[in-house]
């Protein structure tokens, strides 16, 4: 959970990480193209107000095991106020103590809901973000990495100056307009309080639907930033709050509401997973949405998408058959539609000229005609009149799988006599 106790000053507490959505209207005249199909799920679901999601720059680099705080971080003393920590061993992650805590045995734990005051600035001083109370749950990245990573070494009332590289940061993609891409980060840090988060049984309909859309959200931030792997945590996480069970009664219309929040996790799960060719688990993603809305569009053509991508085109075009049945005008369908119709077609044609050469006919004149000739089959070497055998025992050529006798080059046989056999070339 991330919120804050007063509006921030230079920025609100989403801002710490969640970022801002593109504007719909700015982007309108791109909606035709393959690409920005991969639209994540917004308030709006008419797809032609969709603002596109972009495939900008290179993912940031997914966390590791070992993005997690050194045992130096851990010890059972309080770093020296003037020396900086180490907190990856990388040198891209540093902490300095400024004013010491309470002790060890007050440092928050992953789960809980931490509140800290937050202050952030460029090399230049330039003060970019400030938060008086900014709440979020530890260990869930509902903010930036360097703060997620660093908070969980604060002890209670202790003051810190985190400075993070960009990758802990915004990334390559910075953070439109006051922080460039590929930016270094210095934060000063403030514990102010830790507690358990609230328990998922006892929270209202209303809660729980804007917890698990907070969480969303920032799944949506960490996909326009391009990574993907904690897109798709994030995602997790809300889908999780929302199957988690419950001691409370739900109206009608709040069971409604979580069912769309999760067909738009479940949706945009998808885009993630397949942004990362983890076709198998965007395809399971796809399907659970379609057990809900069997006509849900975005759901059909990312399926459409997965199965494509595996080169299962037969069965791939009928399911963007139907997407484009439901939206006629979609472009982006009526595209990728004839792209696999095809790659369909030539898939074909490379399975019947193996076909060809598997049987001893090399020729690439194509597709062979059918046979005028539809006599019954007959083998060459069956034995045709009186135990004798036809040609002295011609092998079949296998150039025709009717084995006609003028396309396998056995003599005919008509009124006890063989005729000669016909030219070569068969059907």
């Amino acid at each position: 959970m991330a919120s804050s106790g007063e509006e921030p000053r230079n920025g609100s507490p989403d801002r710490a990480g969640t970022g801002t959505e593109p504007s719909p209207t700015a982007d309108a005249n791109q909606l035709d193209t393959a690409e920005d199909f991969e639209v994540l799920e917004e308030e709006e679901e008419d797809l032609s107000e969709l603002p596109p999601l972009e495939d900008v720059g290179t993912p940031l680099a997914p966390p590791r095991e070992d993005n997690q705080p050194s045992e130096q971080g851990r010890g059972e003393a309080a770093e020296d106020p003037q020396e900086w920590l180490d907190v990856l061993g990388s040198g891209l992650l540093k902490k300095k103590t400024l004013v010491p805590g309470q002790g060890v045995d007050t440092r928050p734990r992953k789960g809980q809901d931490v509140t800290v005051r937050l202050k952030a600035t460029l090399e230049d001083g330039s003060v970019v973000e400030e938060n008086p109370a900014l709440t979020f749950t530890l260990g869930d990245c509902d903010v930036l990495q360097a703060l997620d990573l660093c908070v969980q070494l604060l002890e209670m009332g202790e003051t810190a100056l985190i400075v993070a590289d960009a990758k802990y940061c915004y990334g390559a993609q910075g953070r439109s307009p006051d922080i460039p891409p590929n930016t270094a980060l210095t934060l000063e840090v403030e514990l102010l309080a830790a507690q358990d988060a609230p328990d998922l049984e006892l929270l209202s309909g209303k809660e729980k639907i804007e917890l698990a859309n907070r969480k969303r959200e920032r799944g949506n931030f960490f996909y326009q930033q391009a990574d993907y792997v904690l897109a798709i945590n994030s995602y997790d996480i809300a889908l999780k709050i929302i199957s988690s069970s419950s001691k409370v009664d739900f109206s009608p219309d709040e069971e409604a509401e979580l069912l769309d929040v999760k067909v738009k996790c479940l949706n945009n799960l998808a885009a993630s997973q397949l942004k990362l060719d983890h076709y198998e688990a965007a395809l399971k993603s796809c399907n659970l949405v379609l057990e809900h809305q069997p006509g849900n569009i975005k759901a059909l053509f990312r399926k459409g998408k997965v199965l494509a991508q595996q080169g299962e085109y037969r069965e791939a075009i009928p399911i963007l058959k139907t997407a484009l049945k439901l939206e006629p005008s979609n472009k982006t369908i009526h595209a990728e539609l004839s792209k696999l119709v095809k790659k369909h077609a030539d898939q074909k044609n490379v399975e019947t000229e193996m076909y060809r050469k598997m049987l001893g006919n090399p020729s690439a004149a194509g597709t062979p005609g059918k046979c005028k000739d539809k006599l019954p089959w007959v083998r060459a070497g069956a034995d045709l009149r009186g135990g004798g055998r036809a040609g002295g025992g011609h092998p079949w050529s296998g150039e025709c799988w009717a084995g006609h006798w003028e396309c396998v080059g056995v003599p005919q046989v008509s009124g006890g006599r063989r005729s000669p056999a016909p030219r070569p070339g068969g059907c």
